[in-house]
């Protein structure tokens, strides 16, 4: 005879009795069946009436033009059926005709509009007054950061790119003016400084090869006049520009040699930036530190070490010797060398990696991070921030507008938020429509506050950069 220990495991003593449990548990499975029949026809009959309540949602907001509503977010009428709704279907007519009732009541409700803000929802969110100007068109590669420059002789805009270059653009015409190809990596940031004296400006870019460098840029007076600023006259500003494009020769001068070069890093310098007189530079690197340069001469004058990860961003305060570093350990540090001992401090609140960090006013700054998030801190009080927005996507390299207090937030999701600093509110989305928009990450944006046609720009992925018009209130 053959133990029952030599049987194979698909013989065992249970589905010996296999014929017994099933005379027994018959008429179990027979209700199970109907019930699982109406449940289907339930299912169905509610998979049929979202989809009309969609198409008549996507009518509606066809109709209105509306571009800058939850296009990638899940819609508002979608119903979660919990388990226990299911069993309560289970339980007899009454409960069925209970669960019927709440289930047409539930898709029969107004449809909702997904808005992200620092407060609640906002009535002030409208992208359909944020408006598409114009392409600066030349990288071949990503472009990583983007710095603006406004000053009676010059109107500017810089760019970082993975193309191993960094370019002047003209804010007026997208014309190229200078093409910068003194690094050998990824070019990863980039800083403007005017003189004061002249119309020439110097450039700090930050790069994968280790480096930072410091060039200068001249002769960048802008020849073509600023455009129609109205809203009735941005289609026909938009129009001029393309136009200005094909008739105007684009042959960008070449830098290829730096002025002053930053070593002392061993690995990629992530970013760059100048302290308020412009003597000092400061950078930060994967290499987990932060430096701080003689802009003069390029010697190391402190190496700021605290971080475990490595840092992606840094930033200086605009009139107070402070300085931000982010890192992908979850943190951002504030260093004050105001006094003669230098001192540090931890702000601890992000999930993930922060991304940006920037000063918005003398008293606070802002931090945005992979977990979604964007967070308003009080540097006289650093325990928890006075404000936080929960977005629906990772957050990458802020622009503040101080003259109009807006906020400018770049997004994975190819989204670019605006936000008002004063109500702490949502003020527009910016429209992804007609092709005229980021086909991928957008990864930095810088404000032109003064110009009459293009008062953001936006950079991405995708290689390109957009002017963007934004509506403003006059102070």
């Amino acid at each position: 005879m053959t133990s029952s220990s030599n049987r194979p495991r698909g013989q065992s003593d249970s589905v010996i009795a296999t014929p017994v449990a099933e005379e027994a548990t018959a008429p179990y499975k027979t209700k199970l069946y109907e019930l699982f029949s109406l449940i289907e026809r339930e299912f169905e009959a509610l998979h049929n009436e979202n989809a009309r309540l969609r198409q008549r949602l996507e009518t509606q907001q066809s109709n209105t033009g509306d571009a800058g509503g939850s296009m990638d977010s899940p819609s508002s009428n979608t119903v979660t059926i919990a388990a226990e709704d299911i069993f309560e279907l289970a339980r007899g007519p009454k409960k069925q005709s209970q669960m019927k009732s709440k289930w047409k009541s539930a898709f029969t409700r107004p449809p909702g509009r997904l808005v992200t803000s620092l407060k609640g929802g906002s009535s002030n969110s409208d992208s359909s007054k944020s408006r598409y100007v114009q392409n600066f068109n030349g990288h071949t590669d990503a472009v990583w950061d983007l710095a603006s420059l406004t000053t009676p002789n010059v109107r500017i805009i810089a760019s970082a790119s993975a193309d191993q270059t960094s370019r002047i653009w003209n804010a007026d015409d997208t014309r190229c003016l200078l093409n910068y190809t003194g690094h050998c990596g990824s070019v990863n940031s980039v800083a403007l400084y005017p003189d004061k004296t002249n119309d020439e400006v110097l450039c700090l870019t930050a790069s994968g090869d280790r480096t930072v460098h410091l060039w200068k840029s001249s002769h960048l007076s802008n020849t073509v006049q600023p455009m129609a600023s109205s809203e009735d006259d941005l289609d026909a500003a938009s129009d001029k520009v393309e136009e200005a494009e094909d008739q105007v020769p684009n042959v960008p001068l070449v830098v290829r040699q730096p002025l002053l070069v930053f070593a002392g890093h061993t690995n990629a310098v992530s970013s760059a930036d100048w302290l308020p007189d412009g003597d000092q530079i400061l950078t930060a690197s994967w290499d987990r530190t932060a430096n701080i340069y003689d802009a003069e001469n390029g010697k190391i004058l402190n190496v700021l070490t605290g971080h475990d990860q490595e840092l992606t961003h840094c930033n200086a305060h605009g009139c107070r010797r402070l300085v931000a570093t982010a890192s992908k350990d979850y943190t951002f540090r504030l260093w004050d060398f105001r006094d003669s001992i230098q001192s540090v401090a931890v702000f601890q609140g992000h999930d993930d990696s922060v991304t940006s960090v920037v000063f918005s006013s003398n008293h606070h700054i802002i931090s945005g991070s992979d977990d979604r998030t964007v967070k308003v801190w009080d540097l006289r009080n650093m325990r928890c921030p006075i404000s936080a927005a929960r977005l629906d996507s990772a957050v990458n390299r802020l622009a503040v507008n101080l003259q109009q207090n807006l906020l400018a937030v770049p997004h994975d999701n190819r989204h670019i938020g605006v936000f008002d600093l004063r109500g702490m509110r949502a003020q527009s989305r910016l429209p992804r429509s007609n092709g005229r928009c980021h086909r991928r990450m957008v990864t930095a944006a810088a404000w032109l506050p003064d110009h009459e046609t293009n008062n953001l720009i936006s950079s991405s992925i995708d290689c390109t950069i957009i002017g963007w018009k934004i509506p403003v209130q006059k102070n």
